[in-house]
């Protein structure tokens, strides 16, 4: 059985906990948005076993999320969920808008979707994430308009090449959208291969 796997998830996840296990220290649930293959859903699960991971994302991504919830047998990993940041963020099998996190985590998702979808990101964390809550964005930015290396330029050129809405998004634009939404910075942490980990809480 060919079940999804990202090599990339395999190299970050470890310097991601490090960084996770303080900002969601007191987190009691976490909800991922865009779990992909479902490796750091499952990794984090089993290293942060005090909060319940939620992951999220297409429909036809929940394949392999399944399999790695059916075959690790983590109570606290959860049974993912459909999210579209196209559309709102809602209850499963409902109209009613989703419940509310103390926590929310996406890794590698921002520079893969449109500037739209980015701010319509934010939206749905302004309406999901509790107050005092933690919300950690993990990839690549650019910092003034600037690349931070010349991989990261390369890597630009080829998300436009293959979608033009796609690119490498600036921590200001970041940063001012998450102000906007009501969080703050707390922390901007250096990651191997030329990303970052912002964390935001919610005020």
């Amino acid at each position: 059985m060919n079940i999804a796997f990202s090599q990339a998830c395999e190299n970050n996840k470890k310097s991601i906990l490090s960084v996770l296990e303080s900002a969601f220290s007191t987190t009691n649930k976490v909800l991922e948005v865009g779990s992909g293959t479902g490796q750091h859903a499952e990794f984090f699960a089993e290293n942060l076993p005090h909060l319940n991971w939620q992951p999220s994302d297409l429909l036809v991504n929940h394949h392999a999320i399944n399999y790695r919830k059916e075959h690790s047998a983590l109570t606290n990993l959860l049974t993912p969920i459909t999210l579209d940041l196209n559309q709102p963020w809602q209850a499963v099998g409902s109209s009613l808008p989703l419940g509310k996190f103390d926590g929310i985590f996406t890794a590698n998702t921002l520079h893969i979707v449109s500037d739209l979808l980015v701010e319509k990101f934010f939206i749905g964390v302004g309406k999901t994430l509790t107050q005092g809550g933690s919300l950690c964005i993990y990839g690549p930015f650019n910092y003034q308009g600037q690349y931070t290396s010349e991989s990261n330029r390369n890597f630009d050129l080829w998300l436009k090449n293959r979608d033009e809405e796609s690119a490498i998004r600036d921590f200001e634009d970041i940063v001012s959208l998450a102000q906007s939404t009501g969080l703050s910075l707390l922390a901007d942490n250096v990651m191997p291969a030329n990303n970052r980990l912002l964390v935001f809480v919610m005020n």
